[in-house]
């Protein structure tokens, strides 16, 4: 079957397919549509540098700079803080010809970290940089650092401040002191 099967597919024509997608979460209804467009936006924008004979890695960089610019995404602009209230932003970028990849995780605040994991791939013998080493790099490869603020939406902080009360909301709503609590039975 699978010999059938593959003999079926060989003879088709062979067409490009370039998927965008802006993220595995549950989408609010208030963003819909701009992750809709921006999704689009970037499909479009990759399709064309693979319609310009353009490499299917300047492609996925290109779309995913896209999402890294709009802040309906959480990449880049649109970014989570952390529990600190920084941002950390995390990119990975694989060549599928060679299978080579680079990744940067915790890189603090610049606009496109799927460039600067495109660079760990092709400057350095290293798929991965973390945390300062990966901000470090950026800076020695002409990447300008942001202020955090420069890439958090207004709704991004006031849901960090709604987390960080947390742990005082449940000390106040629930008694937690060592010699007076008790566990559900």
């Amino acid at each position: 079957f699978m010999r059938a099967l593959s003999r079926g597919l060989s003879s088709a024509p062979r067409r490009p397919v370039f998927v965008v997608h802006g993220g595995a979460w549950a989408i609010p209804e208030l963003l819909t549509d701009r992750s809709v467009a921006g999704c689009e936006a970037a499909a479009a924008a990759g399709w064309e540098v693979l319609r310009r004979g353009g490499s299917a890695l300047d492609a996925v960089e290109t779309a995913t700079r896209i999402l890294e610019d709009d802040p309906a995404f959480d990449a880049g602009h649109g970014a989570v803080l952390n529990d600190r209230g920084d941002v950390e932003l995390d990119a990975i970028v694989m060549d599928g010809k060679s299978l080579n990849s680079g990744a940067v995780a915790a890189i603090g605040p610049v606009a496109n970290p799927v460039s600067v994991a495109r660079m760990v791939m092709q400057r350095t013998p290293h798929c991965l940089l973390v945390g300062e080493g990966a901000t470090r790099f950026a800076q020695q490869q002409g990447v300008p650092l942001l202020r955090s603020s420069d890439l958090v939406t207004a709704e991004a902080q006031e849901q960090w401040r709604d987390m960080a009360a947390f742990p005082a909301s449940v000390r106040q709503l629930f008694n937690t002191h060592p010699s007076t609590a008790s566990d559900t039975v």
